[in-house]
């Protein structure tokens, strides 16, 4: 099993910065992927940004050129420094794990993050 816990969702104006964080605690060794989601009331989770154990990187296009996602694997943590917010990057965000072990994905409790015009 994997637990995840985020941190770091807030309000923010238009252009400004945020970074969400999130550490991952318990069968870390099955950990293949980490990434982040957003869901918007209504609907579907879409996928933010992934980074997998090899560092590759995949971003939404909406987010590409804006946001960043790294890890420390000192501290098996995934970060999303979000950058130029748009209102239009308002929901709430989840941590995603892929792993190499049934149940095969793990999320986190959400952080909402707000940006206003």
């Amino acid at each position: 099993q994997v637990q995840l816990v985020e941190s770091g969702g807030g309000l923010v104006q238009a252009g400004e910065s945020l970074r969400l964080s999130c550490a991952a605690s318990g069968s870390i060794s099955s950990i293949r992927t980490m990434g982040w989601y957003r869901q918007l009331p209504g609907k579907q989770r879409e996928l933010v940004a992934v980074i997998t154990s090899t560092g590759s990187t995949n971003f939404v296009d909406s987010v590409k050129g804006r946001f960043t996602i790294s890890t420390d694997n000192t501290k098996n943590a995934v970060y999303l420094q979000m950058n130029s917010l748009k209102p239009e990057d308002t929901a709430v965000y989840y941590c995603h794990v892929g792993a190499s072990m049934f149940p095969f994905q793990y999320w986190g409790q959400g952080t909402q993050v707000t940006v206003s015009s």
